[in-house]
Parts: structure tokens; C-alpha cells; sequence
């Protein structure tokens, strides 16, 4: 594949994030950020995300014949493991250094990617916190959520529970139509506000490991097409699972780590430490 982007800098750079961005994502448990990458550079990149999604994608079956977890997404596991051009796209200190930033850390590890593909006719993504699902031992880890085309309410973008990463209710249930109905109550009981705003071409979310959020069906024609990076503390230790998905995930994506050890296998490269820059923050 030719990459034929005019101005690649833009993958190392630094964004301009302010304190209130700063302050926003710490008291609330997200932030979406304006203008993160040019939409040339999505394109070019985001043909290359979908032509390995297309390519390792494992789910066939008919929309009717999948459950709800099914229907959500296709979801694609570490591209940058079969393709450079992925890798290229993974591996930039932009987004990596946001991550540092916003986790109040000198520098982040991979966690794992992921693509998630709502397809046209997709359904609605349960409420749920991703961390359920990781058997990491602090809260310094958090996902980058990109979506490769312009996003408008109809094709499902993100919606978040403002401050609920600070309420330990809930975390134990998995994404299932358990989870969006308990979930949901519980939210409203609790008076949380949820946010749920279409994404420009460009725009980019964060959001923390034990911060709730859904996303509602596709009901449009064309795929909702979206690439994810879960940054995690560099100084990350390896916590005992406490459920099946999460030896899943010890056994995935952190192969060989013992509990209480540092998570460094080759499968968790560090892609962004303050001596990147040359000196420290």
C-alpha cells in the first residue's frame, strides 16, 4: 500500500491539550478532543485498518442469528501485529503522550488495539466498563477511541457517564443486555449525567478504564468504522484475575506475567516516556 499522506508529522507531534482539557478528563471520566489528526491522514490510515479488518475479521454469521454482544461490533485484536502500516499508525507519540498526560504518568504502555466496526443495521453496545475485562492493578490506563470517518448520532458514537469512573457499583457485569438494563438504573438512581454527541472527522476521545459509557445502533447504510488504543502506566503490575475474561486477557495479552509483576512482555512495548521529548514534564 503507497501511504500517501503529505504531512506524517502529525503522528509524533504534540497536540496542543490544555488544563481544562486536563481537568475535564479527571473529574468526569472522558474527554473528546477537536482536530487530533487531519481527515487525509485518517483516510489513508483508516483504508489500510479496514482492509485487516475485512481480512481477520471472524464473525460471518447473519445480523439475525448473532446475539447482542455480536451485534455491537466486529471487533479486530492487535493489527499492528499484521501490518506495518498499522503499527506506524499505533506506535505515534501523539496519541500515546495525550494518554501520559491525561493519566498524570511519565510514560504509557500498550495494552492491546482494537478496531470496533459497527456494521449498517449494527446494534446498540451495552453499558459497561472496560476494565472489568483487565486484570491490571492500578486505574493509570485508559483507551483511545478514533473514529475513522465523521460520526453522527445515527452510526452510534460513544456515549459517556459523566464522573461515574468514581462509582464502584456495576463493575462486575460484563457488556450484555444484563449490563445495559442494571447499569442504566443504576446511573439514573445516582443521578449521573450522560453524554452523547457526534464526533468530527478528526475528533478524538479518551476515556478511563472504569468509565461507564454505551453506544447506541448503526441504523445507517454505511459501517461505523473505529480504531481504539488502550494506553496503560508503563509501571503497570499484573492483579490477580477476578474473573474468566480477565485470565483471558492475562493469558492474551500479557503472556507469561506473574501476578505482582511488571507488565513488559513484547506483546506491551512502552510507545511514550517523557525522555521522548528530550527531557521530563
Amino acid at each position: 500500500m503507497d501511504l500517501m499522506v503529505k504531512d506524517k508529522t502529525q503522528l509524533d507531534s504534540r497536540y496542543p491539550l490544555s488544563e481544562d482539557h486536563i481537568s475535564y478528563f479527571k473529574e468526569n471520566g472522558f474527554v473528546k478532543l477537536p482536530d487530533v489528526f487531519s481527515s487525509e491522514m485518517l483516510s489513508v490510515y483508516g483504508r489500510e485498518i479496514s482492509l485487516k479488518v475485512r481480512e481477520l475479521n471472524t464473525m460471518h454469521l447473519p445480523m439475525v442469528e448473532r446475539d447482542t454482544y455480536q451485534k455491537a461490533f466486529l471487533q479486530v485484536i492487535n493489527l499492528w501485529r499484521h501490518s506495518g502500516i498499522v503499527e506506524e499508525f499505533v506506535f505515534g507519540k501523539r496519541l500515546a503522550r495525550i494518554a501520559a498526560v491525561l493519566l498524570e504518568v511519565d510514560g504509557v504502555r500498550m495494552y492491546h488495539d482494537q478496531a470496533l466496526y459497527k456494521e449498517p443495521g449494527g446494534g446498540f453496545t451495552p453499558w459497561h466498563a472496560d476494565q472489568y475485562y483487565w486484570p491490571l492493578a492500578s486505574e493509570k490506563v485508559c483507551t483511545a477511541w478514533i473514529p475513522l470517518q465523521q460520526t453522527h448520532l445515527d452510526m452510534g458514537p460513544l456515549e459517556f457517564s459523566a464522573k461515574s469512573h468514581h462509582y464502584a457499583d456495576g463493575r462486575n457485569l460484563k457488556i450484555s443486555d444484563e449490563s445495559e438494563v442494571m447499569i442504566q438504573n443504576m446511573l439514573k438512581r445516582q443521578q449521573f449525567n450522560t453524554v452523547q454527541e457526534p464526533f468530527e472527522f478528526g475528533e478524538i476521545s479518551f476515556h478511563y478504564g472504569w468509565t461507564f459509557h454505551r453506544a447506541g445502533p448503526n441504523t445507517t447504510s454505511n459501517p461505523r468504522n473505529v480504531m481504539t488504543i488502550i494506553y496503560m502506566d508503563h509501571r503497570m503490575r499484573l492483579k490477580e484475575p477476578k474473573n474468566d475474561n480477565q485470565i483471558l486477557d492475562r493469558d492474551t495479552f500479557c503472556p507469561g506475567v506473574r501476578t505482582g509483576e511488571l507488565i513488559e512482555t513484547e506483546l506491551n512495548p512502552v510507545l511514550y516516556h517523557v525522555n521522548h521529548d528530550g527531557a521530563s514534564e
